[in-house]
């Protein structure tokens, strides 16, 4: 039953931008934290140090509409950082915004917009050449319930501090929203 809900949802809302959120007692078959990925300047970072944290996984990109997002997602893990990482994951997947090295995307998000949360290696993020972290967040059978697809850049993913992916948002819910900001105040 709780299967056909969540199909309907992904059937109507989702393409309409709405926000959806999972019963955060589904429990990942596959476990979030064994997932590893390599860091922007090129070290592996393996998730299980985010054990007990919440974490915001977002798809970025250097030059779309929704790039001064990145002010904001460094505001809330600046603000929120003893229950919260934010994890970047640069992607050229939409209107290719993301042209540049890791290093010129580094530097770019550094210097324009004081990043000092997590930024991973550029790479894909849909499709069946999407990375290993989002084949684990788009993947039901994996996650426990989410098969949504980032749908343009800038698509946010909540895990919470026991490793259930809880939420995804779409590109147009800002950081600072009460609907990601009121996960920390309860």
């Amino acid at each position: 039953m709780k299967w056909v809900a969540l199909f309907i949802m992904s059937i109507f809302l989702i393409p309409f931008g709405k926000t959806v959120a999972q019963n955060t007692t589904v429990v990942a078959p596959a476990p979030f934290y064994d997932l590893q990925f390599t860091g922007i300047s090129g070290k592996p970072v393996d998730f299980d140090v985010f054990k007990g944290k919440y974490v915001l996984i977002v798809n970025t990109a250097s030059k779309c509409g929704y790039t001064p997002q990145f002010k904001d997602l460094e505001e809330l893990y600046q603000q929120y950082k003893e229950q919260l990482v934010v994890v970047g994951f640069p992607s050229n997947d939409f209107g290719a915004q993301d042209p540049g090295s890791n290093k010129e995307i580094e530097d770019f998000c550094r210097m324009n917009y004081g990043v000092s949360f997590l930024m991973m290696e550029k790479s894909p993020v849909k499709g069946d050449v999407r990375n290993l972290v989002y084949q684990w967040l788009t993947d039901d059978k994996k996650n426990g319930w989410n098969t949504q697809e980032p749908t343009w850049n800038f698509c946010k993913y909540l895990i919470d501090p026991k490793g259930n992916l809880v939420a995804f948002y779409p590109s147009k819910v800002k950081p600072a929203s009460e609907e990601i900001t009121g996960v920390f105040s309860r």
